[in-house]
């Protein structure tokens, strides 16, 4: 039986961001898509909380598939639970979202401070912003667009915190320092014109990983496996094959 893969998507979003990948995939191979946690009222909890909590759900033996923030927290999953981690993919993923002094392909400071204000402040305004961000540099621009804004997290005065909560876990996460640990096969695909995490970040997280392929696609930002789900199920499905 082929091993099944889990899906975790990235911050604000819900698992039906996966919809257009998933119609792709191998149809005989079994798929999951996992919510991805501080997305309820369960306000602040950080990374390795997450990892606690959705560890024991995962198949032995598995593939991760992350994106995003859903990638960072696949690769922590990689390497705390390594037996339910036989291979890992990470879509649109930098170890590190904000630009530290060594550490320059990133979002400045500023910029992602401002972005955690305006969330604070207007959260259904920002949550759209950033679907626009995230669609930047796509030769589908307008159907990334439409995709991310139906699978957007419904913001309400329940979860409004713990949505801020998970944005600074993304701000504030660093596991450059980790990368080697995980030692399983990686597949990394990602946008050229990602405005949110530079290529530059996944060509220097696939040269710290010691066994991981890169693709870029030259015509895609955030999320290409929604501008071209297609060629990425053929390099997820030729991955878990091999």
């Amino acid at each position: 039986m082929s091993a099944p893969i889990t899906f975790i998507h990235g911050w604000g979003m819900t698992p039906a961001v996966w919809r257009p990948l998933l119609a792709h995939l191998d149809p005989d191979r079994p798929l999951r898509t996992l919510a991805l946690p501080g997305h309820d009222d369960a306000a602040g909890e950080a990374l390795d909380t997450w990892i606690d909590r959705l560890a024991p759900a995962l198949p032995t033996d598995g593939v991760l598939c992350g994106w995003s923030l859903g990638g960072q927290l696949a690769m922590r999953l990689a390497q705390h639970a390594p037996d339910r981690c036989a291979r890992l993919i990470l879509i649109g993923t930098t170890p590190c979202f904000v630009q530290r002094p060594d550490w320059s392909c990133a979002l400045d400071a500023t910029t992602v401070a401002g972005f955690r204000h305006d969330f604070d402040a207007a959260p259904e305004a920002t949550a759209k912003r950033f679907v626009a961000l995230q669609a930047v540099g796509d030769r589908a621009r307008r159907e990334v667009t439409r995709t991310l804004g139906a699978a957007l997290t419904p913001i309400q005065a329940h979860n409004q915190a713990a949505l801020a909560d998970a944005l600074g876990v993304l701000c504030d996460t660093d596991l450059r320092d980790t990368l080697g640990r995980i030692t399983c096969p990686v597949r990394i695909l990602h946008g050229a014109g990602d405005a949110l995490m530079p290529a530059a970040a996944a060509e220097a997280m696939a040269e710290a990983l010691p066994e991981a392929r890169l693709s870029i696609f030259d015509d895609c930002g955030h999320a290409p496996f929604i501008g071209r789900p297609r060629d990425c199920a053929v390099l997820i499905d030729s991955f878990c094959h091999d």
